[in-house]
C-alpha cells in the first residue's frame, strides 16, 4: 500500500496575495482554487513538475491563527524547495524580490540558501547533491 503526503497547510493572510507571490516569484502552479462558501477557498499550489505534495493555502480566520502566519516553523526553516539548477533559480527569485537571509553555501547534502516567503516563513532553496553509486 502506498502512502503520500498530499498537502501541507500554510496559514496566509490573504489568498490572492499569497497566490500572486507563489506563482509570480516562485513559479508555482495554481492547481486548484475552489470557493467553499463564505470567505473560504480550497487553494492548492505546487512547484512546476511536482507530482506529490501540494501547498494548501489556509487563510487565517481568527486572531490566534493570524498570530501564527509566518511563524509556523517557530523561527526555523519550515519548508524545502528542491531545484535542479540552484544558481539559475536563485537569480530568478532574487530578481523577483525574494528575500534571501544568507548567501548560497555548499553543504554535504547540496547547495542551499535560506529565503523567506511574503509572510516570513523560512524556506530552504536546495539543489540536492547527486548520490554517488
Amino acid at each position: 500500500m502506498q502512502h503520500t503526503i498530499a498537502a501541507i497547510a500554510l496559514l496566509v493572510r490573504d489568498y490572492d496575495e499569497a497566490i500572486a507571490f507563489y506563482t509570480g516569484c516562485l513559479d508555482f502552479e495554481l492547481i486548484e482554487d475552489t470557493p467553499l462558501g463564505g470567505d473560504k477557498r480550497w487553494v492548492l499550489l505546487a512547484p512546476p513538475g511536482s507530482r506529490e505534495a501540494r501547498l494548501l493555502l489556509a487563510q487565517a480566520s481568527t486572531s490566534e491563527q493570524d498570530s501564527h502566519v509566518g511563524e509556523q516553523g517557530g523561527g526555523r526553516v519550515f519548508l524545502f524547495l528542491h531545484v535542479d539548477d540552484f544558481y539559475a533559480r536563485y537569480e530568478v527569485m532574487r530578481s523577483r524580490g525574494v528575500r534571501f537571509l544568507e548567501w548560497p553555501r555548499e553543504e554535504p547534502y547540496g547547495t542551499v540558501a535560506v529565503f523567506e516567503d511574503l509572510y516570513g516563513n523560512k524556506w530552504d532553496l536546495l539543489q540536492p547533491r547527486a548520490k554517488s553509486a
